[in-house]
């Protein structure tokens, strides 16, 4: 790759700092100051790489790698950058709770008002979002872990007080989003000649067949989904009961709490706020969802022991909505036995509404499908060639032209209203999606990291390396914020917006993408079976020919030769252990043996002639 995803994150991690320290103090803010959604993701640009990638580790100060303490030197030394840590992440626990203390979850300057020159009311701003939820589970389990680990190496009473307080705040708000998660997942039931009901048949027909055999198979096809809704799922929905074989119907999660969302009984219902949100999925939102509930099964939060017993009943009963969203959206996508309607660019929604950016987070649903899965790279291909198609499209790897719609993924974005059960005072608010051009980074590297085919593989790590290219162009090159996202005018001349202010939303969806990249380096290169066969047929050859120099005397020549031979012997043994993990490195040691091995029979010849 030529990403290099460690120096990337360096270079984020010193940007970070310039950009967020002022007179020594932490500066909230960026493009979308004051929500709660966006004040997460700032932390998260530091709390990703300090919690998945060990090189980067902030919670043992005597281990912390130079090259880390050189970018953050603004934040102190190797001890004062994890009290810092600890510090700005207790204000921001106390920024996003109640008088109470009981933790709050506001959109912010994320929900924009429809109607320009009519400002969204502070009602409306305060409203809890799905968002939230999902962004402060991954904070709130990175801070977890980050406490239990750093208390260790602390001694300071009063400073293990503060780790421990910022601790037990970290748990409460992760139960507070875990329940409001719980509460916006909606299932929404509808008949087949009802309009939600034709959009989805044009979607998944697209092999042209009866409207009713579509049906019958959609029914045998998802019968095990609708079983799991009607017989396990109560909480937060109110249309489960409507499901049968005669109805069509799509899961996921609203934008916020459901409006009449039952309360769970056994969490505090102090930390269960009433819902307004539309009783139905939005695509954006469900992605979002399933991303942040994805952390909850992670091996870290199960090797650290992060949940607690509450939060674990909570984490069951989402793997249950985790688990049959991602297959009804998985079959939806690969519907049918010819073409996938994920193929038919763009992806349709059941209120009539299509757009490239759809069909990627639909490709991030049916990715994770595979993955779990463990489908073959056949079908794995076809989303490497769907988001190369996309890429296109979106033009990351085309260059655009004036008028072209595919700079509006990156400039505004794409709308999503938010609609309300329950109105709320004030104008219609929308939520704009505009972080096309990182998150298909995400989902190229994370598809790549699922295939075993070398040669596949490759082509989507070609793929990550072009839209890195473009992504990387889109670094803001002044200000303290220089080197963070996002300036998409620099890329495309028909754009004339500038920003001053960075969105840590599009910093962080490039930091997720850089953290990924660098787990699949840290793992073994994937084995060719054709230069395993090679490597080993070298082995034998040097081996054997090793073992005829020992007999033929040269193990009592004299020391300097004595001595090469032993190099020579452990590079075979070197050899011999890396041949199954990494053939063509083997191949080289040994290809380097046997010239230094015919050396020895060269100067054994040349003495016999004299």
């Amino acid at each position: 790759m030529r990403i290099q995803p460690r120096q990337q994150l360096l270079e984020i991690w010193q940007a970070t700092a310039r950009a967020c320290l002022r007179d020594d103090e932490w500066v909230w803010g960026g493009r979308h100051h004051g929500s709660s959604i966006s004040d997460a993701e700032q932390l998260l640009c530091i709390m990703l790489p300090a919690t998945e990638v060990p090189r980067f580790r902030l919670d043992r100060p005597d281990e912390t790698d130079k090259d880390v303490l050189r970018v953050l030197r603004g934040l102190g030394d190797h001890v004062d950058i994890p009290r810092r840590l600890v510090n700005t992440l207790t204000e921001f626990m106390g920024n996003y709770s109640d008088a109470d203390g009981v933790p709050v979850f506001p959109g912010g300057t994320y929900l924009k008002s429809k109607q320009g020159g009519t400002a969204a009311t502070e009602e409306q701003l305060s409203l809890d979002v799905v968002e939230s939820f999902a962004t402060s589970v991954t904070l709130a389990l990175a801070t977890i872990g980050f406490c239990r680990v750093f208390a260790d190496s602390l001694s300071r009473p009063d400073l293990r007080v503060d780790v421990a307080e910022l601790e037990a705040l970290a748990s409460k708000r992760l139960t507070a989003a875990l329940t409001g998660l719980l509460r916006s997942f909606t299932i929404n039931v509808f008949a087949p000649d009802h309009e939600y009901g034709q959009a989805l048949l044009r979607t998944i027909n697209q092999e042209s067949l009866p409207a009713q055999t579509v049906v019958e198979r959609f029914n045998r096809e998802l019968r095990e989904v609708r079983a799991g809704l009607r017989d396990y799922i109560t909480a937060g929905t109110g249309q489960n009961a409507e499901l049968d074989n005669n109805r069509m119907f799509e899961c996921g999660w609203s934008w916020g709490i459901i409006d009449g969302a039952p309360k769970i009984g056994f969490i505090d219902e102090s930390l269960q706020r009433d819902g307004h949100a539309l009783d139905a999925p939005y695509l954006y939102f469900t992605v979002v969802a399933l991303d942040g509930i994805a952390d909850l099964f992670s091996a870290r939060t199960r090797l650290l022991g992060l949940l607690d017993e509450e939060q674990q009943r909570l984490a069951r009963a989402l793997e249950i909505r985790w688990e049959l969203t991602q297959a009804y959206w998985a079959a939806i996508a690969s519907f049918g036995d010819g073409r996938w309607p994920l193929e038919d660019i763009p992806w349709r929604t059941v209120d009539g509404l299509e757009s490239d950016y759809f069909s990627l987070l639909v490709t991030a649903i049916a990715a994770r499908d595979l993955a779990r899965r463990r489908d073959t790279d056949v079908d794995l291909s076809r989303l490497g060639q769907i988001l190369t198609e996309l890429a296109n499209r979106g033009r990351l790897t085309r260059r655009s032209f004036p008028g072209d719609p595919g700079t509006v993924l990156h400039e505004p974005g794409i709308p999503i209203l938010l609609e309300f059960q329950k109105p709320v005072d004030g104008p219609e608010l929308y939520y704009d999606a505009s972080d096309f051009a990182p998150l298909l980074l995400k989902r190229a590297v994370a598809v790549a990291a699922l295939i075993n085919d070398i040669k596949l593989r490759g082509t989507l790590l070609e793929l990550a390396d072009q839209v890195w290219d473009n992504v990387a162009k889109r670094k803001m090159r002044d200000g303290p914020a220089r080197a963070l996202w996002d300036q998409p005018a620099q890329v495309y001349d028909t754009l004339t917006v500038k920003y001053e202010q960075p969105t840590w939303h599009h910093t962080v969806r490039v930091v997720e993408s850089l953290v990924l990249a660098a787990e699949l380096a840290g793992t073994h290169p994937l084995r060719n079976e054709r230069l395993a066969t090679y490597a080993q047929d070298l082995l034998a050859e040097a081996e054997h020919l090793f073992d005829q120099e020992q007999l033929a005397g040269s193990t009592e020549a004299g020391l300097a030769v004595r001595r090469q031979l032993e190099t020579v012997r452990q590079r075979i043994q070197r050899a011999r252990e890396i041949a199954s993990d990494r053939p063509g490195t083997a191949a080289s040691i040994l290809t380097n043996v046997l010239i230094e091995i015919d050396q020895f029979a060269a100067a054994r010849s040349d003495a016999r002639q004299d």
